[in-house]
């Protein structure tokens, strides 16, 4: 895999930045290629900030988890697809007359705005979850790896482009959902980091091997000595995928 092919793999999640200290980090990854936004950066800096780092070159992850009533949910996605971002995710568990709606909706902003269609990706479980926590904050007793099958199998039967899960379910969500359904894996950190707050993780290149189509990496590079060093290191992990 060569070093452009890794970055693509690579999408740098800007948590816990402003929008000063976002373009500060960016120019100094010329490689970058994506970058995620998610709701802290959305809500302090706006839908401007999406349109700025797409003028900048950059492909943008929209990660709102959207999740609401059909029309809620088809409102905001036409909304956030003229932004421009590549990828949207919305909530799996919002019901598959959402999802539809919503996708739908997605494709009807972009048009609108002339730009290409969004890619949306159905959260199914986050990985601060594991199915203790599910157990005993939902009383749900379906593990959690079931869980998440019966949620990706809802996102694709509603059309949805893809799906967010662990690493840990990629493997087997790969093997009932072939490409171009897309495997989007937060939870991923590299051998020796903090898992932090993350409970269901992965090194990046387990994570591809398993079948990811990207993962999603943030405090392992943002919060690190060097964070254009530690970016380079992942993509090099990843060139020996």
């Amino acid at each position: 895999m060569s070093t452009k092919q890794s970055a693509d793999k690579l999408i740098l999640a800007l948590d816990g930045m402003n929008k000063s200290e976002v373009f500060s980090l960016i120019r100094d990854i010329p490689e970058l290629c994506w970058v995620k936004v998610g709701l802290e950066l959305f809500i302090s800096e706006g839908p401007d900030i999406v349109i700025a780092l797409r003028d900048y070159g950059l492909k943008v992850f929209l990660d709102l988890k959207l999740h609401d009533i059909p029309v809620t949910m088809a409102g905001a996605c036409r909304n956030a697809a003229q932004s421009g971002a590549e990828l949207i995710t919305v909530h799996a568990c919002a019901g598959i007359d959402s999802l539809v709606q919503a996708n739908e909706s997605a494709k009807e902003g972009s048009a609108q705005a002339n730009l290409p269609a969004p890619t949306l990706l159905a959260v199914t479980i986050l990985t601060s979850w594991n199915s203790m926590k599910l157990k005993s904050e939902l009383s749900l007793d379906q593990p959690i790896e079931k869980r998440v099958e019966l949620l990706a199998d809802l996102a694709f039967k509603a059309g949805i482009g893809g799906c967010i899960c662990s690493p840990l379910e990629v493997k087997s969500l790969r093997q009932l959902f072939s490409l171009p359904f897309q495997l989007v894996t937060p939870g991923i950190r590299p051998k020796g980091s903090s898992s932090d707050d993350q409970l269901r993780i992965m090194t990046p290149k387990e994570a591809i091997q398993c079948g990811a189509s990207r993962i999603v990496v943030g405090r392992p590079i943002t919060q690190s000595i060097s964070p254009v060093s530690s970016f380079q290191a992942i993509c090099k992990e990843l060139g020996g995928s």
